[in-house]
């Protein structure tokens, strides 16, 4: 089956990837009058969204801009003009447009008041669907040959009812990266546009667990897996001399770690574990007590108590803090005061790998900046833009994610009606 490029004359628009991205560039291009087709291989719509939100909808992050831009790290300078056109305030404001009202939390990042991604998801369809036109089940698998007339070749798609293919006057890829695969997310456009020689940087997790060195004990894993460490602060030292500090809380499981304290530094963790073979992070125990006023507690006489008994008296250390410590510390070092308070304060944990991709919160690596031009636009595959998790960008858990994916779509929305316009593209303004 062939579908047409254009309809009541208009230029075609085809989106891959019905995520926020996708159809945030949906939402710019249709409100501009174009004819906008999105093709996802799943069977609805934000799968990905609807499950992220399931414990409440991070939409943004509160902090100022300036800050707010420096959490994407190395890719700030690429990101940070998406968001001075689209950020935390501006989706604030979108969402309310949509009827959702938000407000801050007590960690400053901002959710709609309900929590829910759903409502949020559901009343965007609603202003969408007039205007876009929604191919679900279509799993974009590669492109067909090359037609007169048209600047790039067909898409083709596998459907339920046979391969399709799809002319379009310009293309807005929006595929995300690699976790969470049940999702949609599953990678697998990366061979089809290196295939094509665009530069793609490896995917990998990112806001992911950690396997320790040589794995916990069956007695720690048995009793502690799915545990938090809470009120705790994690010191890590990489080898280039970064020095990454927080306090936080994050979660044992059976084979290591995970939760928001190791999101946090797991782009540094990963990053050192593939340059050096592991990641020694130094646990603090007790963030509040002072070094001294921990050496002098485990140090006082305990008389006729246990040490277990001794350590929950004077520093309510118990569960799965005494845990970790009978874990990683030999009978000696235990039972040895200077020690044991040095543990307390900076017990080192190693990791030797991160957990699968498939199960990170998201991925790292994807379409490489050098194989776009500042409007996001593929040089290798002219009319064809690349928006969202794709791109090689990462960021921390917080509303960073979700605030760039939409940002981008919107910025590779409004760049391909640039583009159309400056090409004479049907349809142009």
């Amino acid at each position: 089956m062939n579908q047409s490029s254009t309809r009541n004359g208009k230029a075609r628009i085809a989106i891959v990837g019905a995520g926020p991205a996708g159809l945030m560039a949906a939402e710019v291009l249709a409100n501009a009058g174009q004819s906008v087709a999105i093709y996802d291989a799943m069977p609805s719509v934000g799968r990905k969204f609807l499950l992220a939100g399931k414990g409440g909808l991070n939409l943004t992050h509160s902090e100022p801009a300036a800050i707010f831009a420096s959490r994407y790290g190395s890719r700030q300078k690429m990101v940070e003009p998406w968001l001075s056109q689209f950020g935390a305030a501006q989706i604030r404001d979108w969402a309310k447009g949509l009827g959702i009202d938000t407000f801050v939390g007590t960690s400053a990042r901002v959710f709609p008041t309900d929590m829910k991604a759903a409502p949020l998801l559901r009343a965007w369809l609603r202003r969408l669907r007039p205007n876009v036109q929604f191919h679900m089940r279509h799993r974009w698998v590669g492109w067909g040959a090359s037609e007169a007339g048209h600047q790039f070749p067909p898409l083709l798609f596998t459907t339920p009812a046979g391969q399709v293919q799809v002319n379009a006057d310009a293309v807005i890829l929006a595929t995300g990266g690699a976790s969470w695969s049940r999702l949609g997310s599953d990678g697998a456009w990366v061979s089809l546009l290196s295939a094509r020689g665009v530069a793609v940087a490896p995917l990998l997790p990112a806001n992911c667990g950690f396997n320790v060195a040589s794995g916990w004990s069956e007695h720690f894993s048995s009793r502690f897996a799915g545990q938090p460490f809470k009120s705790v602060a994690i010191n890590f030292t990489n080898e280039s001399r970064q020095k990454w500090a927080r306090k936080g809380e994050f979660v044992a499981t059976a084979t290591g770690v995970e939760g928001s304290l190791i999101y946090a530094a797991s782009s540094l963790l990963r990053d050192e574990i593939t340059l050096s073979g592991s990641a020694t992070f130094y646990l603090d125990l007790l963030p509040d007590q002072s070094a001294d006023k921990v050496l002098a507690e485990v140090a006082h006489p305990r008389g006729s108590r246990s040490l277990a008994s001794h350590l929950k008296s004077r520093l309510g250390l118990d569960g799965i803090k005494s845990a970790i410590l009978h874990e990683l510390l030999s009978k000696e070092d235990f039972l040895n005061a200077s020690k044991l308070a040095t543990a307390i304060k900076a017990l080192p944990v190693t990791l030797q790998s991160t957990r699968p991709i498939d199960e990170a919160i998201s991925s790292a690596g994807g379409v490489m900046f050098d194989a776009l031009n500042a409007q996001l636009m593929l040089t290798q595959l002219p009319g064809v833009f690349c928006a969202g998790e794709m791109l090689d960008w990462e960021a921390p858990t917080g509303g960073y994610l979700l605030t760039a994916s939409l940002a981008s779509g919107r910025q590779a929305g409004l760049s391909v009606l640039n583009h159309l316009e400056t090409s004479h593209r049907p349809g142009h303004a």
